[in-house]
């Protein structure tokens, strides 16, 4: 027994630290035996004692097997923190598990490991507005955002001008999206957005007079798989980043390209290239500003964008070719229509960015302000004759504070009309200036006012001016 004792003893002499402990303890058992009075012969007292030094070795190398096992976990937990740190602050700072809100998968019918998302906001515009050739009508489109075509033009010895108070919550708006990476490396997204700026489902609750009831429209509904993108968004021909920070829902109206449409679009690095769907708008033979939606023709439109982005912002440039088309009865007619556009964005210091457009072309009318003219005018004969145009905005945008920003942009269009086909009250031009504030209390609430200037010239040169206070309360989610 003294034999097994020592030996114990000495190995644990050069182990960690349970070992040292079992060696301590078997030295203690050694001078307990060696006391005066005691016989080395093994006695039933003896073999108790043996038998608790036994399990108290036991118990050590236990909690020393425990320790390590501790040891071990604790090593693996710094080795992810350092891997990962990001994953592993969210997961300090997350609360305490609740139940969930749902015990199946929101889209149960989607691929394996699909993230669904939603967003939107909730708006409140408020606006006065003031004309001097007669009023814009009410419920019109002129009179909830700034539309120049809607500036009433000529008229002013007999009509009166006016001011009108309109308030709506129709321009809220609300979307969805689902988004999956596969296995196999593809990704897929879908998207639908919608507001609520269409009419009313009937005369008595779609009116101001009792209920003001807006029906759903639909803005955008695209799939992207990869570099491919079909469905309805915005053209591949309209630069929307280079739009500025506006309280209207538009803001350089005129300057502005901007069209949402059915399209086929592919996109690698800095180029984009579409097919979208056709439309061609013209002018009747000394139609004024009568504007007529044509046959759609065989060919769809056709764009190519190239953008350069950066620290510094981003620079775009977009063509557009296309086939104007007119049929009726035995007269079929068809035209090209062109254009460019350049536009972009450039970050002025950490405050202040100027965003700008130019475009130019012929028979590319509807592309431009809101359809502010058309692609083309008929001839006596009934062949289509383009209208050319040049229209572009420039502005600048200042953050005086992480709660307070301000935007400053002029925008302006100007048409070239054959006044012996089109008459004299087509819109020869048009153009405003706009100044806004928009404040931020606190994040995603702001609350913006806008002035708006904007006047409207026809081919006799008589002009039509529009003043408007336009404000806002947007909630976005």
């Amino acid at each position: 027994m003294l034999s097994s004792l020592l030996t114990r003893g000495a190995g644990a002499h050069a182990g960690n630290h349970a070992g040292r402990g079992r060696s301590l303890l078997a030295a203690c058992v050694l001078l307990a035996l060696l006391a005066p009075g005691h016989v080395l012969a093994q006695t039933a007292r003896e073999k108790a004692l043996e038998a608790r030094v036994a399990e108290l070795e036991r118990m050590v190398q236990q909690l020393a097997s425990q320790q390590q096992q501790v040891q071990t976990q604790v090593t693996e937990v710094k080795a992810a923190q350092a891997a990962s740190p990001a994953p592993a602050l969210a997961a300090t700072a997350a609360p305490a598990a609740k139940n969930p809100i749902q015990s199946t998968t929101i889209s149960p019918s989607a691929n394996p490991g699909t993230r669904f998302s939603y967003g939107g906001f909730i708006k409140l515009d408020a606006s006065v507005t003031s004309t001097d050739a007669g009023d814009i009508a009410d419920g019109s489109v002129g009179r909830l955002f700034y539309v120049p075509k809607a500036i009433p033009v000529g008229g002013k010895a007999t009509r009166e001008g006016g001011s009108d108070t309109d308030m709506g919550a129709n321009f809220s708006r609300f979307w969805f999206a689902a988004d999956t990476d596969l296995d196999s490396g593809d990704k897929l997204k879908g998207y639908l957005e919608f507001d609520l700026f269409g009419g009313g489902s009937t005369a008595f609750t779609g009116n101001e007079v009792a209920t003001n009831t807006y029906a759903l429209t639909l803005r955008h509904a695209y799939v992207t798989w990869n570099k491919w993108l079909a469905g309805q968004t915005w053209s591949n021909f309209q630069d929307a980043n280079a739009l500025p920070d506006t309280v209207d829902f538009l803001g350089p109206t005129e300057g502005t390209v901007f069209v949402r449409q059915a399209q086929l679009r592919y996109t690698s690095g800095p180029w984009s290239f579409s097919v979208e769907n056709p439309e061609t708008v013209y002018t009747p033979y000394r139609g004024n500003m009568a504007q007529v939606a044509g046959d759609d023709g065989a060919v769809p439109d056709v764009t190519a964008r190239y953008t350069a982005k950066g620290d510094w912002g981003h620079f775009s440039v977009g063509a557009l070719a296309r086939q104007l088309k007119y049929q009726s009865g035995r007269i079929n007619d068809s035209a090209t229509g062109y254009g460019l556009s350049v536009s972009g964005k450039w970050n002025v210091g950490a405050s202040d960015d100027l965003r700008y457009m130019v475009t130019a072309g012929s028979g590319i009318g509807r592309y431009v302000g809101l359809a502010l003219n058309n692609d083309a005018v008929l001839d006596a004969t009934g062949d289509l004759e383009n209208i050319d145009l040049v229209a572009g905005f420039v502005g600048w945008r200042h953050v005086f504070s992480p709660k307070l920003r301000g935007n400053l942009f002029y925008s302006r269009a100007q048409y070239d009309n054959q006044t012996a086909l089109t008459g004299l009250g087509i819109t020869k031009s048009a153009q405003s200036a706009h100044v806004n504030l928009i404040y931020t209390p606190i994040p995603k609430l702001d609350i913006g006012a806008e002035y708006i200037w904007g006047q409207r010239e026809i081919e006799t040169g008589e002009k039509g001016e529009l003043n408007r206070l336009q404000t806002h309360v947007k909630y976005s989610f």
